[in-house]
């Protein structure tokens, strides 16, 4: 490659943002008649709660689809309450044991092979006397959770499945995806269509009932189409009390039930039109309507498009009179509204349905912490080189995030599982915080991100009164979504926690986090380092009472990048500075003493027999770089050359003309063995565990090739990389 690193840092940016551009949620129906999920992101097919009085030995077909980029084999989890058939575009992949039918506690991994496009999922559970159904969906929600939809052509796009009446005999002939639901001749639920009667009702009125007074919301876009002269006439009736609201002023208001008439100006575009009802005590129906334009020139459509509903409506409500939100304060799709109870949020006009927002992005708008370390490279990356453009695609990014936190919570606890921001809301260990809680500190720093301070306050409660510690104060993992993460230590939480703890010490003005974090260190090495190499262990066991003794490469990267960064927060006059530069010290000693010939260090760090990998160079060359810089290397020459040599090492092995970055380890578990993390662990081409490292140790070389280009002359020097 170009040996500018400013060129190779924009090239390698511009290709990440370019294959993951901005996509906000995707907003779906959900019928509240479903099957609800459960916090590990599968589906509670409890089909004796649907079907209380099915007879012992009847099937039932529960049926859905998913979507796919590609040929690909998706894990699934499958619990039985009684017998189950698994079919898969038509074909049988499962048939329920003995064991699993009479151990509904036993989880059975099914991995499904699936085509580009729809994949038809159908189970067909058979009644027993102790049960009917099963639990069944995702296989690991913390990756990417796998969001199930209504198949077949009626009420395409929702989210969720259909469940049929009970048989007496199985079909012969399977339903699949692209019929409608009377094409296959059976009738499914849950219902989706409303009845007579609850269509001659008032909108209002078939949607949140009558049970007490209250007001409720409609809200739609009133889009013009054809500018001109003429005004628009909005016409129709209401049953209650009516306001109508364009863009916020009062249009029309009548506190009887009656006909209207409102004459708008003419104003290309959209705006916005809120209708507010009102129900009183002895009406006997509550709701309006609006009627079809005449003569065109505009049109209704959805303030935000949901799938599974062509409506242009969405409704929330209802709430106390007197202490509803504003009209200018609901037209918004990130809040859930104070009822003075849990919370409503929108709603359609369908049975029992609910708007719900998903995430279906790989990348953007997600939370983990490898994007975490991905935006904190982009952000530096735009910072340094001046492209703001790099600095407000990551802030959207995380505002997608944090504006929606409460809705998120909220969803969860409502319906199970959260479609978006799936390990947010779910917050068990520092993985699912720490690092993309400290690129939200660091952007913050830039200005106020929507909700990102009460996420950050959320994260730092967390990390202060719920995340498992040892008696010491010491971070480690009990709990986790793999029974290998349980009673150990890992080496990676360093940097799933000690940034975030400096970055919120500082923004909230209070030392006891720094102390938290600076402690952290220490108790770590307590556990992990390896002194005759001066390098860490990956994990400790404490099941077993030991440290497993393998130094994996970026693991060691971690310890190495968080206690750079938190060096570069910590005051000099702090009491433990000192050992921690000590350690700093010896760390980078131990690490120097491996890099590889190509610059590069390895998979396994003393193991020249693994393969040479990025992640763990590139916090390499950033330590490095900003300990030279920062004046913390006692003989920076060594070092200076390491840089110098791992960099352009990485743009021969690591980095093409494109963009892509290669040579990234793949998410890890642990082993005592050399050969698990060296044969099992191999590299995936632009992997989010590397391409934001790769971004920052080029930002940190660059920098410091600035810096020392001030002082001396790259023709004196000798040793100064190429700008």
């Amino acid at each position: 490659m170009h040996d500018s690193i400013p060129d190779i840092l924009t090239t390698v940016a511009q290709r990440y943002i370019g294959d993951h551009p901005k996509h906000s949620f995707l907003f779906r129906a959900y019928h509240r008649g479903g099957f609800r999920r459960l916090g590990d992101y599968r589906y509670d097919l409890n089909l004796a709660d649907k079907w209380a009085d099915a007879k012992v030995g009847q099937y039932v077909y529960v049926w859905g689809k998913l979507w796919s980029q590609q040929e690909t084999t998706l894990n699934t989890g499958l619990n039985c309450y009684s017998p189950v058939t698994v079919y898969v575009n038509g074909e049988e992949i499962l048939r329920s044991e003995l064991l699993q039918e009479l151990f509904p506690e036993r989880r059975t991994s099914i991995p499904i092979g699936v085509n580009a496009g729809w994949n038809d999922v159908l189970l067909c559970f058979v009644k027993t006397k102790v049960g009917f159904g099963g639990i069944y969906g995702t296989g690991s929600f913390k990756n990417f959770p796998l969001h199930f939809l209504t198949p077949g052509l009626d009420r395409a796009g929702q989210e969720g499945w259909l469940y049929s009446e009970p048989l007496d005999e199985p079909l012969s002939s399977l339903p699949r995806d692209g019929m409608s639901e009377e094409d296959t001749g059976l009738t499914w639920y849950p219902r989706r269509e409303w009845s007579a009667e609850e269509l001659n009702s008032g909108s209002f009125a078939r949607i949140f009932g009558m049970d007490q007074p209250g007001v409720a919301y409609a809200w739609t876009k009133l889009d013009v189409t054809e500018p001109g002269t003429s005004p628009v006439v909005l016409e129709g009736q209401h049953i209650g009390a009516l306001t109508l609201y364009v863009d916020g002023r009062q249009a029309y208001v009548s506190s009887e039930s009656g006909t209207y008439r409102v004459e708008l100006d003419r104003r290309y575009g959209p705006a916005d039109l809120v209708a507010r009802g009102e129900w009183k005590q002895g009406e006997n129906d509550w709701g309006f309507t609006l009627e079809e334009p005449q003569g065109g020139g505009w049109r209704l459509r959805p303030p935000h498009p949901v799938c599974g509903c062509s409506d242009p409506w969405l409704y929330t409500g209802t709430f106390a009179a007197g202490s509803e939100p504003g009209p200018d304060e609901i037209t918004v799709t990130d809040t859930v509204f104070n009822d003075g109870g849990k919370g409503v949020y929108w709603q359609v006009d369908l049975p029992d349905t609910s708007v719900r927002p998903y995430l279906e992005n790989t990348h953007y708008g997600k939370w983990n912490y490898p994007l975490g370390v991905t935006l904190l490279g982009l952000l530096r990356t735009g910072q340094e080189l001046g492209r703001s453009d790099y600095v407000q695609y990551v802030r959207d990014h995380i505002g997608l995030s944090t504006s929606f936190d409460r809705y998120a919570l909220w969803d969860r606890a409502n319906y199970g599982a959260a479609g978006i921001n799936n390990q947010l809301s779910a917050i068990d260990s520092l993985d699912d915080c720490g690092s993309f809680g400290s690129t939200l500190l660091a952007a913050m720093e830039l200005g106020e991100i929507r909700g990102g301070l009460d996420t950050a306050h959320r994260i730092a409660r967390y990390m202060t009164d719920d995340q498992e510690r040892l008696e010491d104060g010491a971070f480690y993992r009990v709990r986790g979504s793999g029974e290998m993460r349980q009673e150990t230590m890992w080496c990676d939480d360093l940097y799933m926690s000690t940034p975030f703890l400096m970055r919120y010490g500082r923004w909230v003005d209070d030392s006891s986090y720094w102390d938290d974090a600076v402690n952290q260190f220490f108790m770590f090495r307590k556990y992990l380092y390896i002194p005759e190499l001066k390098i860490m262990s990956h994990v400790y066991d404490f099941v077993r009472g030991s440290a497993t003794g393998i130094p994996w490469g970026r693991g060691n990267g971690w310890v190495l990048f968080s206690l750079t960064e938190l060096l570069s927060i910590l005051p000099e006059e702090h009491p433990k500075r000192a050992d921690l530069l000590d350690f700093y010290r010896d760390l980078c000693e131990g690490y120097l003493a491996l890099q590889g010939s190509s610059g590069l260090w390895h998979q396994v760090l003393n193991r020249p027999d693994s393969y040479e990998e990025t992640s763990c160079t590139s916090m390499f060359i950033y330590a490095f770089a900003r300990g030279i810089r920062e004046g913390w290397l006692k003989q920076p020459q060594p070092y200076l050359e390491a840089v110098r040599k791992g960099w352009e090492g990485m743009t021969r092995l690591s980095i093409d003309a494109k963009g892509n970055v290669y040579g990234v380890c793949r998410g890890s578990g642990y082993s005592f063995t050399a050969l698990y993390y060296r044969d099992d662990l191999g590299w995936i081409l632009n992997d989010t565990h590397g391409i934001g490292i790769v971004l920052l140790a080029g930002v940190e070389a660059y920098k410091m090739n600035q810096e020392l280009a001030g002082h001396v002359s790259s023709e004196e020097s000798g040793t100064v990389l190429q700008r």
